[in-house]
């Protein structure tokens, strides 16, 4: 299996389990990692995406997927603000982690079957669709990475609603600390 897929999701699957799984403190750096994780992962193995044509709507297509699994991770996720302290906590437990590890995992298939199992059909989709291996990898990478970012906008909004519905019953949502 090529490293440059192995990889990054891997190094992903690690940050959401340990930013994630278990009661957690919303922090401004926790809000932050997926950024610096995407921004860490795309220089490395990212090498070029399609400008129009089936590559660009695949690229589009992995953007528009992860974004939608992050949220629908992000919904397994319990946010709520601490009784004592005020501060927005989650709550990720095994539903939330084996979500995360099945995705992954099927990416991490999906690289390895293109290789050794339908290489050949991926290999005449790609030349009958017209979409370039590089606009296929791209597609992953952005998907792996949209999906960090859906999940983190949508616990970030989360949060932001509970600090409302707070406010409008008269207590307070301590603001992420850092």
């Amino acid at each position: 299996m090529d490293a440059s897929v192995l990889i990054p999701n891997l190094v992903i699957l690690g940050v959401v389990l340990l930013s994630d799984c278990g009661l957690r403190r919303i922090s401004a750096r926790r809000l932050v990692r997926p950024f610096v994780a995407g921004a860490a992962i795309i220089p490395f193995y990212f090498k070029g995406f399609a400008t129009s044509g089936n590559g660009l709507l695949l690229e589009l297509a992995g953007i528009a997927a992860g974004l939608a699994l992050g949220v629908l991770a992000a919904s397994l996720l319990r946010v709520f603000a601490d009784s004592a302290t005020g501060q927005a906590m989650t709550r990720g437990g095994a539903g939330y982690a084996l979500f995360w590890i099945a995705v992954v995992g099927a990416r991490i298939y999906f690289s390895y079957g293109s290789q050794h199992v339908f290489s050949h059909q991926l290999g005449s989709w790609l030349a009958t669709s017209h979409v370039t291996v590089d606009a296929l990898t791209a597609a992953l990478i952005f998907f792996s990475v949209a999906m960090l970012f859906g999940r983190t906008g949508a616990v970030a909004a989360r949060v932001r609603q509970l600090g409302r519905h707070q406010a409008a019953a008269g207590t307070r949502v301590a603001a992420p600390v850092r």
